[in-house]
């Protein structure tokens, strides 16, 4: 009797509890609950996670605190303040690293660039730039990489999409494409998961790995980690996904690292010699020498698929996307093509990659689509020692903090009441020159000694895709497709992004 008496005192109490914090939180937008903190909240609106962060981060005044479960270590700041991304970025920088969290948060991209920390992490840098960067005939092998498989490939394919008048899922068929043009960088042979028609399109397990990778690992960042790591354990849920794509995928990474130049030869049209093979060209400097050093290469060659594939296709689905909802600014890009690169009775030809450097209009909108719908939409470190950041939020040692590249695009005190609005002409001068935003305010390729390596080149290859396209093609959405992010730490479209073409003349 004593037992249910006491039973039912501390569900009383626990009641009570509760109804004070109610009244204490009930007109804050994110309740902090005793023992489950935040979470609640944030489960409820897991589906559009990053425009609900937005709106929490707007009404904090661009820095919140999120409390987890007790005992969970799953609590963190994040910010999208610049000041404060700029001090944890570059000012501050020496002070936050990936912290042992993320690293077991991202174990499958094992000792890659994406990994790496402190003296790690610089040596990769070198390696990277030296490996990489460091031959002026690069951007030229890289133009000629895209050009190929545009002229050869993509085109062809989209030509017969129009012809046959279906609709396609472009970002799946951009996906495709950049995971092409990627591997022929990497490993000297283009593995054609993109088709020249239509009907041939097939699923292809392992080029459909890596979306399946992203978007589990994003769900790792939000659940306790004892939780996931029972799912890995017993092998269901989300964790039975990534075992089965990550299988699928390093299958393929394997057998291309170990194909002899002979042997790829076999498998694709024989690549010009002035192609990089960056597999070879790893294994030079000694990478790939044993069972490690496979796995390392491995690595290696597989945060640059990352690097080079999902940012690229992603931010170019949200740039059709927009530009196809947008009629004036395509009508721009359209005039500035015809103005600058198209003489009297020729076809703009994508060989005249000096041309894309006239295109200012077309770099503003690839920028502000970038801006609104950045590929990495939020980044995660932590703390080495406390600190206290410049909006006067303390961060202690051991804490995880993140920054949204997401909502950075959408905050009026760095972009203006119309930040929302897709507009180029924000990014380019009256006098019709490019307008240069500090890197911490435009975030896409991140900031400080972390920002991307690859930004002059993605930006390359996103313009030379773009104008080829759109000088061929106008594109419309199909009616009624939504369009919404999907939850990954890569910004994809969630149910893809059905159009139809219809061949334009100009």
């Amino acid at each position: 009797m004593c037992m249910i008496i006491g039973g039912f005192i501390a569900i009383f109490i626990l009641f009570f509890i509760y109804i004070h914090y109610w009244r204490c939180n009930r007109d804050e937008i994110v309740p902090n609950w005793p023992v489950i903190g935040m979470v609640p909240t944030f489960v409820r609106h897991v589906s559009d996670f990053n425009d609900f962060a937005t709106l929490v981060l707007k009404r904090h005044g661009g820095t919140f605190r999120f409390q987890g479960p007790w005992f969970t270590n799953t609590s963190f700041i994040i910010t999208a303040d610049p000041i404060n991304v700029d001090n944890i970025s570059s000012k501050n920088f020496g002070n936050y690293g990936k912290g042992s969290n993320f690293q077991e948060i991202f174990d499958f991209f094992g000792d890659g660039i994406i990994n790496s920390d402190s003296h790690d992490w610089k040596q990769d840098q070198r390696t990277m730039y030296h490996l990489i960067l460091k031959g002026k005939s690069f951007k030229k092998m890289l133009s000629q990489i895209i050009q190929k498989k545009v002229e050869n490939c993509l085109l062809p394919f989209l030509e017969d999409v129009c012809e046959e008048g279906v609709h396609v899922d472009l970002q799946d068929a951009l996906n495709r494409f950049t995971f092409d043009t990627n591997c022929t960088i990497v490993f000297g042979f283009d593995p054609n998961t993109l088709p020249n028609k239509f009907s041939e399109l097939r699923e292809i397990a392992y080029q459909k790995s890596l979306p399946v990778i992203e978007e589990v690992i994003f769900y790792r960042h939000f659940i306790p980690s004892f939780l996931w790591r029972l799912q890995k354990w017993i092998h269901v849920g989300q964790e039975k996904k990534l075992k089965i794509a990550g299988e699928n995928l390093d299958r393929f990474l394997y057998e291309s690292i170990t194909f002899s130049k002979q042997e790829q030869s076999k498998c694709s049209e024989k690549i010009d010699e002035c192609y990089f093979d960056l597999v070879k060209a790893l294994k030079k400097e000694g990478y790939g020498e044993g069972k490690m050093g496979e796995k390392y290469l491995r690595d290696i060659i597989l945060n640059l698929l990352i690097a080079g594939n999902g940012t690229i296709s992603s931010g170019l689905s949200w740039f059709f996307w927009l530009v196809s909802t947008h009629p004036i600014v395509e009508a721009k890009i359209i005039q500035e093509i015809k103005d600058n690169c198209i003489t009297q009775n020729e076809n703009w030809s994508i060989s005249r990659v000096e041309d894309l450097d006239k295109l200012v209009y077309l770099h503003g909108a690839v920028c502000e689509a970038l801006r609104l719908y950045p590929p990495i939409p939020f980044e995660h470190m932590c703390a080495i020692k406390s600190n206290i950041l410049p909006s006067g939020d303390r961060v202690s040692q051991n804490t995880k903090v993140m920054y949204s590249l997401y909502a950075m695009g959408r905050m009026e005190q760095i972009w203006g009441d119309d930040c929302m609005k897709f507009k180029p002409e924000r990014l380019v001068s009256e006098t019709g020159n490019i307008i240069r935003v500090p890197s911490y305010k435009f975030i896409a390729f991140n900031t400080g000694p972390r920002s991307c390596l690859g930004k002059d080149i993605s930006l390359f290859q996103m313009k030379m895709v773009a104008a080829s396209i759109l000088s061929k093609f106008h594109i419309q959405v199909v009616e009624g497709h939504p369009v919404t992010p999907k939850l990954s730490i890569v910004l994809r479209m969630k149910h893809g992004l059905k159009v139809k073409l219809t061949r334009r003349c100009i």
